[in-house]
């Protein structure tokens, strides 16, 4: 008989234990123990979840390097400003030949870039990127961190980059990671002195160096070591690099082989890193497979320098912890005696192994490898076990209904218990090891916890699937612990400190498996996943989403007002429960709502419907307002959008963003009326074209080629078209002749490299990388009466408040004489820039090149940003 438990507990007083949260771990574990309060305490401590936390791989190649890693007690930590910035060459080498647990701190999460295959851009980029570098992780083996900073675009010095982060908050979460992580050796990407090219790159190598003091200073961030100690790492290394015209490596530098090929993996670390680079896919960063010996060069910038080894005067040997030397020789007798046809006579000796583990004293080292043993246990005795939830989705609180499936190739496995989200009830078993935590309030924990014990063991049958049908409750919403609350331009506020350096939210629902061997207990945890089949795909794994009971999504994201007239808003409504209740709009001076709500009865999961209301501003001057949908059922109100994300390559990602939108009242006049738009790397221009009164139409190769293009009065490339659209060499005559027939072209931006034309308009110019990263700099008027600034729009100084994040970038230069400059700019401390918009007559219609990012400006809802972008595509007749 085997007891199933759901670990339910209204003991809410658990939650706010300070080691409720853990540090997330990245991968999926069971854990032994020889005393069953040493059992759980041990499995709490490292309590994480990942995506895909399915069962782990148990082929001989992976129980090799298990075995080879068992073996290593060092650690390194690389670090750097952004997804990308990481050396994966480097980490895969130290992870996979040196078998060091190895980490990556970025800063950031890539918020602020471009995105190469969608329109996504700033927080929710931030989070595509956030798995593209999981995904790239699990390629080569290490670990992935980031701090609270956020990526505000480019930024030319760390004077500006620190302020905006606010420098001391993004040094005290760089410092909680180092304690947490305890690396022996951090490694930077950048130098202090600008090499780097990038305010956040030389930024990000300035806070590693203070983090390396302040890490082993218990004045500094004294209120981190109610959870963490001190830490001195041994030395702090600058990866010197090669990049273009930059050579910063030298002869005499330290210098690591990190080509080497691993005949148990069958690749060179140069086939590796290409292969997690490419998860780089936003970026463009799909990588050619290197062969073949390559050297990385260092430049010691704190401790003492490596001569021979990169961990000269650490010792990675388990001669580094009490009673290590024991083990050692009996993990050798393990691997010695391993049988690669039988690997689960291993079994037994390494379950005796786990117990003189217990007993090292170093709590970093024993939960380390306690973990590491007990997934070789799992790895050698060829045991599976992963838990589903029957549906993707289900509204907070709501009953979730879960199999779990596990099977056996031993049969020397007995069941005894299976329990599902107990994640209320962890810290107190957390906290058995520890002393920091009152007794009394432990003792009352402990007594809220549902026993693992089972009245009977159930012995598994060999290689016999095994389906178990259990229950739970939906918990908190599953929005990204750093998108909890609004945030600031450099920041994002994180008021749990436990949560500092998660890629990922660290209390996703899980099932427990209790399971005994030769009469010793032991666990396997597993996020619980939806799982289904695709016809095409096959197996696809994704997150279990926890929602609000109801959601609302305004149709659009901007509603621009150039009159008193009202303007129709739609909101798209989704339950994920039955649901009565009402929708409504907050009331906003100077806009008139009606009606003031709308109720709505007998609403079942998965319902979805739309309801309409009517705004209209009070008067012409109305001021520009946030417009809030808000939902009022059971008794609370809700006021959430739905957004997923999806792509190939990374885990679908569910959000619940504010159900918001954005009125703004503009001045506005618009000249012609039908837009075609040729699509680029992606962007919402299109979208924001149509919201002001445009005809826009996606233009096809086949309408470019095969239509008559004089019916547009403007036709619009997407920001990098001429980086990723190859057809647009074969597109480009037409479109010229479009042009020379009377037509209106306007291009934006793209980069200079690769472009599918040396030649984007009629008379030549270049694509340089130049940009204009402030914000708020001074606009000078090259030429006041140009129709680009007065027709039909009246462009002044004013319409270029209120930007966000740069003016421009990727200017052009060597402009040649047939076109006009309009606009001089530049960041503080530069010469004047005026590559930013240029204009020419070409035949009877005109060429226009924009470096301006209206990519972000409109989207953000600009006022001065779309009255310049309609006088661009407005040609004067």
């Amino acid at each position: 008989m085997v007891k199933i438990t759901t670990g339910i507990n209204t003991n809410t007083g658990v939650k706010n234990h300070p080691l409720f949260h853990p540090f997330q771990t990245g991968f999926s574990f069971i854990y032994l123990a020889m005393k069953r309060t040493q059992l759980l305490a041990a499995f709490l401590l490292i309590c994480s979840t990942a995506f895909s936390q399915t069962a782990p791989p148990a082929d001989l190649v992976t129980i090799q390097q298990s075995f080879k890693k068992l073996n290593v007690l060092g650690s390194v930590l690389y670090m750097a400003a952004h997804p990308d910035d990481e050396n994966t060459r480097l980490l895969a080498y130290l992870a996979q030949e040196k078998h060091y647990r190895t980490g990556y701190l970025s800063l950031t999460r890539g918020d602020g870039g471009q995105n190469l295959i969608g329109n996504e851009q700033s927080e929710i980029l931030g989070l595509i990127r956030t798995q593209e570098l999981l995904a790239a992780r699990r390629v080569d083996g290490a670990e992935q961190f980031f701090s609270r900073a956020n990526d505000f675009g480019f930024s030319k010095g760390p004077e500006e980059t620190l302020k905006i982060w606010d420098h001391e908050k993004v040094l005290g979460d760089a410092v909680w990671v180092i304690r947490k992580f305890r690396p022996d050796v951090i490694i930077c990407r950048f130098p202090t002195t600008g090499e780097g090219g990038h305010g956040h790159h030389t930024s990000s190598a300035i806070i590693a160096q203070e983090a390396f003091a302040a890490a082993a200073d218990s004045k500094r961030f004294p209120e981190q070591l109610k959870y963490v100690q001190t830490w001195q790492v041994k030395r702090l290394l600058w990866n010197t690099f090669n990049f273009g015209s930059t050579n910063t490596t030298a002869a005499n530098q330290f210098k690591i082989d990190v080509g080497v090929y691993n005949p148990i993996l069958g690749k060179g670390y140069g086939e590796v890193a290409a292969d997690s680079r490419s998860n780089h896919k936003t970026q463009g960063f799909g990588s050619a497979k290197q062969r073949g010996s390559s050297f990385e060069y260092f430049k010691t910038i704190l401790g003492d320098a490596p001569v021979n080894d990169l961990m000269d005067g650490v010792n990675t040997t388990w001669s580094r912890v009490k009673g290590g030397e024991a083990i050692a020789n009996e993990l050798a007798g393990i691997k010695k005696n391993f049988d690669l046809e039988h690997p689960e006579k291993s079994v037994p000796e390494l379950v005796d192994l786990i117990g003189k583990v217990q007993f090292i004293g170093d709590v970093y080292w024993l939960e380390q490898k306690t973990k590491e043993v007990t997934n070789l246990i799992a790895e050698c005795a060829g045991l599976w076990a992963e838990a589903y939830a029957s549906e993707p989705i289900y509204a907070k609180g709501d009953t979730m209904k879960i199999s779990a499936q596990l099977i056996s190739r031993s049969k020397r496995i007995i069941l005894r218990s299976i329990t599902t989200d107990a994640v209320s009830n962890a810290s107190a078993i957390y906290a058995l090891s520890t002393a920091k935590y009152d007794a009394a309030a432990l003792e009352k924990e402990k007594k809220a916890w549902t026993s693992f014990s089972s009245e009977r063991n159930s012995l598994l049958e060999a290689n016999q699937m095994q389906t178990v049908n259990l229950k739970d409750l939906a918990g908190e919403v599953s929005q990204p612990y750093w998108l909890v609350t609004p945030h600031q331009l450099g920041t994002y506020n994180i008021s749990d400190q436990r949560l500092v350096g998660n890629p990922e939210n660290p209390n996703a629902p899980w099932a427990l498996f209790a399971f005994e061997l030769d009469g010793k207990p032991f666990f396997i945890q597993r996020t619980i996943m939806y799982k289904y089949v695709d016809q095409a795909k096959g197996e696809i794994y994704q997150p279990v989403v926890i929602a609000p009971p109801v959601t609302a999504n305004i149709i659009s994201k901007d509603y621009v007002f150039s009159s008193k007239q009202p303007q129709t808003i739609q909101i798209k409504l989704q339950s994920f429960t039955k649901a009565n209740g009402s929708i409504s709009l907050k009331p906003m001076d100077g806009w008139k709502i009606s009606p003031e709500k709308i109720d709505f009865t007998d609403k079942t999961k998965g319902t979805e419907w739309t309801e309409t209301f009517t705004v209209t501003p009070t008067d012409s001057k109305s001021r520009n307002s946030v417009l809030q949908a808000v939902v009022s059922t059971g008794g609370k109100e809700w006021s959430m959008g739905l957004q997923r994300i999806t792509y190939d390559h990374i885990p679908t990602i569910t959000l619940f963003p504010p159900a918001e939108a954005k009125l703004i009242n503009i001045d506005l006049k618009i000249a012609g009326k039908k837009i075609g738009y040729i699509a680029g790397a992606g962007d919402v221009v299109s979208e924001a074209l149509t919201q002001v009164g445009y005809d826009v139409h996606q233009l096809t190769e086949s309408d470019i080629m095969n239509t008559d293009l004089s019916v547009y009065d403007a036709i619009v490339t997407g920001v990098r078209a001429y980086n990723t659209n190859p057809r647009l060499v074969v597109e480009q005559p037409k479109l010229m002749e479009y042009v020379k027939n009377g037509g209106n072209f306007v291009v934006q931006y793209n980069v200079p490299q690769p472009l599918v034309l040396n030649n984007i308009g009629p008379y030549p110019f270049r694509v340089v990388n130049q940009r204009v990263t402030d914000e708020e700099a001074k606009v000078t008027f090259i030429d006041p009466q140009h129709p680009a600034l007065n027709y039909p729009n009246k462009i002044t100084q004013a319409d270029f408040d209120g930007w966000i994040q740069e003016r421009g970038l990727y200017f052009v230069n060597n402009i040649d004489s047939h076109y006009k400059t309009i606009l001089n700019m530049n960041d503080p401390g530069e010469a004047s820039n005026p590559g930013s918009l240029i204009v020419t007559d070409y035949g009877k219609g005109r060429f226009v090149y924009t470096s301006l990012d209206f990519f972000r400006e409109l989207p953000a809802g600009v006022p001065g940003a779309y009255r310049l972008f309609v006088n661009l595509l407005s040609k004067p007749r």
